[in-house]
């Protein structure tokens, strides 16, 4: 029988995080104080994170070592599957290889533990009590009320308000480990009063409910902020992700031609693509192609420059592609891609033609993963389903061309609490709602009252 999927024995889990900044020949521009404009000091994020991940967000050193107690945790589910797609391939009659990195195995069922735990492991390390974070799709909240529950901390979430309704056991997962789970915008918060005041009806955005996050944690000593993607220390723990695939794919004297991951935020993408990167930066032919939903095209028709990370202004300028803070995207099912900005780091590899982006809208992202799952079994989330649908277009035009590529994804998570989504899609009742250039333009003005064109 030909080989369907690879397992690493756990002895083969990494000892150490991989940090693209060290091999990046221009790195991003740093953040700014947008009181001063001047370049961020560091201490200015110790409200937020503990000195740890500050020390983690700035260095340039290539390897961060995993700590004994965070692998200990990482062992409950990785090192995590490699499969060849190959009944995929039968399908789509192409001579392409198909694989992909399957991280819906985690106990959250997603990629996101990787870097919950390693917060939650040094925020306990530094006498934190408590964690506040925001959540799009529930993906990040529940993975963070898990590796809390483990780590003995408490866990608060707010929750973007159009999944909290749409999604409801992942709330039930959060509250199973512990979390407190709030609708934002809420009625907890300034920033979440401000939004119901300005649309009692919104649906909400990761945007709206970072502020809130960030507001909670500003207000009590004894608690942090923690995000589930974007920043650079978040990227660097998903990294195991793309350092356990370059052993296994080498396993079947293999290496890709082109590599894809969905991208809300970034960390999906970062987490397969950044250990190969390191090749395609010392002259490997190599293609990344990030993923993103056609409904909120961040990396596709985003301006590239300086910008809040939060609706309400309470962060830094990050310099990232952005739609504007202010932005709120269309109620889309894949709502951990809902987010109005772009990694810093990603942002430059698009911005420097390291990386290229696509998007795609939803009713085609769903064909594309009713036909995976129909084939390979697996149902995936909505957010890793933008990767499934660019994969099965590539494959088909290796049909059309005839060219034996290798292609690579991330499957990022199960599709198991995203049921109703499918419903509807199955019904013929799946809405596409995609935002007008209009809205985008008044959108991306916010970028201008953020002082982003410093």
């Amino acid at each position: 029988m030909q080989t369907t999927k690879v397992f690493l024995p756990e002895v083969e889990l990494p000892w150490f995080w991989y940090n693209i900044l060290a091999d990046l020949p221009n790195p991003p521009p740093p953040p700014l104080d947008p009181e001063s404009g001047d370049p961020l000091d560091p201490a200015a994020l110790a409200p937020l994170f503990p000195q740890a991940l500050i020390e983690q967000e700035m260095t340039r050193e290539p390897l961060v070592l995993i700590p004994q107690a965070v692998r200990q945790i990482y062992s409950l589910w990785r090192p995590t599957p490699l499969y060849r797609a190959k009944r995929l391939e039968e399908a789509l009659e192409t001579p392409a290889k198909i694989f992909y990195k399957y991280e819906g195995v985690s106990p959250a069922g997603s990629h996101k533990p990787n870097t919950a735990v390693a917060q939650a492991y040094y925020n306990r390390e530094e006498q934190v009590r408590r964690l506040t974070t925001e959540t799009g799709a529930g993906q990040w909240g529940s993975a963070l009320a898990f590796a809390c529950c483990l780590l003995g901390l408490e866990c608060t979430v707010y929750m973007v308000r159009v999944s909290y309704d749409q999604k409801p056991y992942r709330r039930s997962m959060m509250e199973v480990w512990g979390a407190t789970v709030y609708p934002s915008p809420s009625r907890e918060t300034e920033a979440g009063r401000q939004a119901l005041t300005a649309n009692p009806n919104t649906p909400g955005s990761l945007g709206i409910a970072i502020s809130e996050a960030v507001e909670e944690a500003r207000k009590h000593e004894d608690t942090k902020y923690a995000l589930g993607s974007v920043l650079n220390h978040v990227l660097l723990h998903q990294t195991v992700i793309g350092l356990e695939a370059m052993k296994q794919i080498e396993l079947l004297d293999a290496f890709p031609d082109v590599i894809f991951g969905c991208c809300g935020g970034g960390s999906n993408f970062a987490g397969l693509a950044f250990p190969f990167l390191k090749e395609k930066l010392e002259g490997r032919a190599l293609r990344l192609v990030a993923v993103e939903p056609a409904a909120c095209p961040t990396l596709t028709r985003g301006h590239y420059t300086y910008d809040f990370g939060d609706t309400a202004g309470l962060t830094p300028l990050l310099k990232m592609h952005s739609l504007g803070h202010g932005f709120v995207p269309p109620a889309i099912h894949a709502g951990g891609l809902r987010y109005h900005g772009m990694a810093p780091l990603i942002s430059a590899l698009v911005d420097q033609g390291l990386v290229e982006a696509i998007a795609y809208p939803q009713r085609a992202v769903f064909e594309a993963a009713v036909s995976f799952a129909r084939v390979e079994g697996i149902l995936p989330a909505p957010e890793a389903a933008h990767a499934i649908r660019a994969v099965m277009d590539e494959a088909i035009r290796c049909k059309e061309s005839g060219e034996n590529r290798t292609l690579l994804f991330n499957l990022s998570g199960h599709g198991h609490f995203d049921l109703s989504a499918y419903d509807l899609y199955l019904k013929g009742e799946m809405e596409e709602d995609l935002p007008s250039s209009v809205e985008l333009d008044r959108a991306m003005a916010s970028i201008l009252r953020g002082r982003g064109e410093q």
